[in-house]
């Protein structure tokens, strides 16, 4: 069982491929969003998925 804390840091961790801009975790979504690059990366099975192609653009 992984720890909660552990998986928030690495999130908070993580930074947009596109602007390197620091990323919002959408707990909601399950998502990762980059305001800068107007970008929303999916976490699939607790895996953040960090290639533009599979990004959802939002306003």
């Amino acid at each position: 069982m992984t720890d909660p804390e552990t998986d928030r840091r690495m999130l908070e961790a993580l930074v947009c491929p596109v602007t390197h801009a620091v990323l919002t975790y959408d707990a909601e979504a399950d998502e990762l969003i980059s305001k800068a690059a107007h970008l929303a990366f999916p976490i699939r099975d607790g895996i953040p998925i960090m290639l533009v192609s599979e990004a959802r653009k939002i306003d």
